[in-house]
């Protein structure tokens, strides 16, 4: 009779899209004007995961302008989402350390008509 119920979590893992402009030390390419990062990041609501990247980011030297919110993974598939077994796999690590996973970082550029490639 010892046993101890399980503690279930509230944690879910957001899909995150984040904007981030220039700053020193950022470790974006030379001549990029900012870029863009896909996150994975748990929190017991969309607010806190978004509140939990943004500090990690500024700590990470990054400035993060915008984040757009894509859901958790049972709301992206609700939405018709193509979800790769890789992708997967990092919102699972996201919830299991309880942490931020960028899954990718795509530097912006501004072409000679002003235009982001």
């Amino acid at each position: 009779m010892g046993d101890k119920p399980k503690k279930v979590s509230r944690q879910k893992a957001y899909t995150l899209l984040v904007e981030v402009g220039r700053k020193e030390g950022d470790g974006l390419p030379e001549g990029a004007t900012g870029g863009a990062l896909m996150v994975y990041a748990s929190g017991v609501d969309e607010a806190e995961a978004v509140r939990e990247t943004v500090a990690i980011l500024k700590q990470a030297d990054l400035a993060p302008l915008d984040v757009t919110g894509y859901g958790t993974l049972e709301e992206r598939l609700e939405m018709g989402h193509d979800i790769s077994d890789e992708e997967k796999e990092l919102m699972q690590r996201a919830l299991d350390e309880n942490s931020v996973v960028v899954a990718q970082m795509t530097p912006f550029y501004e072409e000679d008509n002003g235009t982001r490639h």
